[in-house]
């Protein structure tokens, strides 16, 4: 079983062709067998550990396809990915119309994949025992443009009166896009005094080395880090709701459930037989895989929709 590697720093490119050419290679399926070919994928760093297990375990089993990921964040992905820089591209959300477009002016197609559910985790040092839920509104006053909030105090009046350091990802950053979104109203609208990273695990040091720190990313880094780290309630109007496995499959985590794609060109695909294949294995045998990364599988439905995708239908 693939076991999770959150801990590896920041946007580099993990070539598992080692893993292929590793005394594993000679053990591929039948399915396997004579299947060639490379596949670039690029984009979320949020995705980018599902991605990575995927890719290590099809490998072990198509050691004749070479697979590498990397994580730019989802804007930087659909960026390469329209200029057709990588074959499939990783997104913490859905595909924006300009990005659709600069798709479009390079001929491609795109196939949207949904491969899991997350949730964004809003995050406080493991020191903090002031903070235990946070409302949306209050979320909204501490990121929205301009916002006053120095200190924890300006966010509510009987926290402390302590300089509220924050953490967040970068403006290319599909988390980014969300959230802002989400909590603010209007995504990428943001107050840009920050420190932002588009690698969740500098994000996740930052908090858990200030006391007085805030931050917000994946859940999968959250559940990683659970020792570092405490995760806020969010009070979305219903009531404080903590992120869960459950609370993000059924939606109750709101408004920051989510769910996290692969994006692939029709066309790429039916030249690249590797690359469906690829695809259709994400689904198939990803689910136990999700998993073991932290992150909420599927409903089955949902994958054989996925897979119905890959045929056309």
């Amino acid at each position: 079983m693939w076991k999770k590697g959150l801990a590896v720093a920041g946007a580099f490119i993990l070539s598992v062709s080692l893993v292929a050419c590793s005394s594993n290679a000679g053990g591929g399926s039948e399915k396997g067998k004579g299947l060639t070919g490379t596949i670039k994928i690029d984009g979320s760093s949020t995705v980018y550990p599902i991605s990575q297990a995927v890719a290590e375990e099809f490998m072990k089993k198509n050691p004749g396809v070479n697979v590498t990921v990397a994580e730019s964040g989802t804007g930087a992905g659909f960026q390469k990915w329209s200029k057709k820089e990588t074959d499939l591209s990783d997104a913490s959300r859905l595909i924006k119309d300009d990005e659709k477009a600069a798709a479009k002016k390079s001929g491609l197609e795109p196939k949207e994949i949904p491969v899991a559910f997350d949730g964004i985790s809003v995050v406080v040092n493991k020191k903090n025992n002031f903070a235990k839920s946070i409302t949306k509104d209050e979320l909204k006053k501490i990121w929205e443009p301009n916002s006053k909030v120095k200190t924890w105090k300006d966010v509510r009046s009987s926290w402390p009166n302590k300089p509220i350091k924050l953490y967040g990802p970068g403006t290319s950053d599909g988390t980014f896009d969300y959230f802002t979104g989400a909590i603010v109203g209007e995504e990428g609208k943001s107050r840009t005094d920050y420190t932002q990273s588009e690698d969740d695990n500098t994000l996740v040091k930052g908090v858990a080395g200030d006391e007085y720190a805030l931050g917000y990313f994946g859940f999968s880094y959250y559940k990683e880090n659970k020792s570092k780290l405490n995760a806020l309630k969010v009070d979305n109007g219903d009531g404080a709701v903590a992120p869960s496995v459950k609370t993000i499959k059924d939606g109750s985590y709101a408004p920051l459930s989510r769910m996290i794609y692969v994006y692939a060109d029709k066309k790429t695909m039916a030249e690249n037989k590797a690359i469906k294949e690829f695809l259709s294995f994400y689904l198939k045998d990803g689910k136990q895989l999700v998993s073991d990364v932290g992150f909420i599988p599927l409903q089955d439905k949902d994958y054989k929709k996925g897979l119905a995708r890959l045929e056309g239908k």
